[in-house]
Parts: structure tokens; sequence; C-alpha cells
């Protein structure tokens, strides 16, 4: 026979998704909460974003020189990084403390664990504990529409708890991001409409999403909370959209992920309501992130005609 039978490992079928597609298709879901950081915060947002993306694929390509491994820069997954942990910041952090958590989200959390796919948490999450434990002060130092250092609304809820009279921003302005916070999570509009995006595009699917913010809403509830401020307020839409849905750090069955958003709900609103810290999305992925393999096991499917 002239015609050879080709062998080889699954999978057998092949598309025209890639990482650079979907890396893509996530920074293009980020530009509505970029146009809005800057609307809201000024031209500085523009500028820390763009410190962010070109440090990380800065570090990215040089730390996978020294290592000895093929550049994959080109995949943008470090470009993504850079933008999400630039979402996650004050907009008024100086600029060397941003290169700072680059690195320690490049090299440390990411390329020393051996690139993308094989880090245990998300980069940009780790990056931005590191900093907030790291330097405190201008970490938690919030600018507002009116350039005014104040409280992020978290922050007040949490006074108004202590039982300090706050005055809180109306739904119209939270859900604008007219407020107080970092400089990506505050427009609500901007990240729904980059969530649906990305659902529609298939990159992402509803299911952690909607198990992390429907848990948010049921446990403020039961907690006696505003389910819309909480939902509103922090980093719960931008966390819950695109930073859980991480494909490394997050389950892969859809039953693994449910449990996975109803864990960073529980998480969430435990250190928000009884904790010191007022935010805890950032806490709460990453804890789930490490239990993620976990998750994995004890939700993987049984393989047809297999015994469990």
């Amino acid at each position: 026979m002239k015609t050879k039978l080709m062998v080889s490992p699954s999978p057998h079928i092949h598309d025209a998704v890639s990482t650079q597609s979907i890396m893509r298709d996530v920074l293009i879901a980020l530009v509505p909460a970029l146009i809005a950081s800057v609307v809201i915060f000024g031209f500085r947002a523009l500028v820390l974003t763009a410190v962010c993306i070109a440090s990380c694929m800065i570090f990215e390509y040089f730390t996978r020189r020294i290592l000895g491994r093929s550049n994959d820069v080109g995949d943008l997954s470090a470009a993504v990084t850079g933008m999400l942990l630039a979402f996650n910041l004050p907009v008024g952090l100086p600029l060397w403390m941003a290169i700072l958590g680059c690195f320690f989200a490049i090299v440390i959390v990411k390329q020393l664990f051996g690139g993308i796919g094989q880090n245990f948490a998300n980069p940009a999450i780790a990056a931005r504990i590191f900093l907030l434990l790291s330097f405190s002060l201008p970490m938690t130092t919030w600018v507002q529409v009116n350039k005014v250092s104040g409280a992020t609304p978290l922050a007040q809820m949490a006074l108004e708890r202590a039982g300090e009279a706050q005055i809180l921003p109306n739904y119209l302005e939270m859900f604008l991001g007219l407020r107080g916070g970092c400089l990506g999570e505050t427009c609500a509009l901007a990240l729904i409409i980059g969530g649906i995006y990305l659902i529609a595009r298939r990159v992402i699917t509803p299911t952690i999403p909607l198990a992390y913010i429907g848990g948010v809403a049921v446990l403020a509830l039961l907690f006696g909370e505003d389910p819309l401020m909480h939902i509103m307020s922090g980093g719960c839409l931008i966390g819950a959209i695109f930073m859980a849905t991480d494909y490394t750090t997050s389950p892969v069955t859809e039953k693994g992920k449910v449990i996975f958003g109803l864990g960073c709900a529980l998480l969430t609103m435990i250190i928000r309501i009884f904790g010191s810290y007022p935010e805890g999305v950032s806490y709460a992925i990453l804890l789930m992130n490490i239990v993620c393999p976990l998750i994995n096991k004890y939700t993987r499917t049984k393989p047809f005609g297999g015994v469990q």
C-alpha cells in the first residue's frame, strides 16, 4: 500500500481556536472597562494600564529566554495578565509598584511554575494580594471622580455596620462607575458588556459568573445586606467574569464550576461581613484556585462504560 495509516494521540479534531485568539477576545472584552476607567479617572488610567501590559510582556519574554524556553509572548496571555492587574489597582498607585506587581505575576506565579497552563493561581490575583500586603496604604488610597480621596462603597458599608452613618452612591452611580475603587472594577455596565461578549464568543460559559454573582446576592440577603450594592461594589463583577473563569485555575466540569463559583461567593461574603478587610474577592478566588484540583478530582465525569 502506498497510503500509510497515520496514527497519533488525541485530540483528533482541530479548529481555529488558539490561545492567542482566546486572549485577544479577552482583551477586546476588557476594552469597555478601559474606556470607562479613562473617562472616570482620567488619562493616568490609560498610562497605568499600558505600563502593566508592557511590563508583563517584557518580563515574560526575558524570563523565558533565561529559562531556555520557547518564546510564546505572542499568545497575548501576558498582556491579559497585565491588563487585569492594572484593573485591580488604584489609579494613583506609583508606577514602580505596579511594575513590581507585574514581575511577581509573571516571573514568580506564572513562569517559575512552568508558564501558561501550569500556574496554580491566577497571576493577576496573586500579584494584587502581594501588592496589598506589601504596600497597604498606596493600595487602599482611592480617588473618586471628583479627584478627592475617599472610602469605597464596601468600606462605607462596613462603617455603617459599625454604626456610623454614611452616604452611599445610588444604584445608577454604581452601575456607571461614578465612585471610588480600582480603575477597572467600578463601571458595572462596561464589565457586563465584556462578559456578554465573552459568552457570545464562547470563550467562557456563564456557569461560574452566574454561580458567583448569584451566590453573593443570596448571601447578602441572608446577612441582611443590599445584594445589588454588593454585586456592583468592589471586584465582584470583574472577579466573577474575568478572573474566576481563568481556564488554568478553574474547574473543567460544569458541576465543578458551580461549586467553584459558590465557594468564591461564600468566601467573598464571609470576608466582607466578618473580616477586618472590606473586600474579599481576591482572597476568595485565590483560595478557590488552590482547591480547584480537588474539585476537579471529585466532579470528574465517568467515561462511557467505565467504572467510577
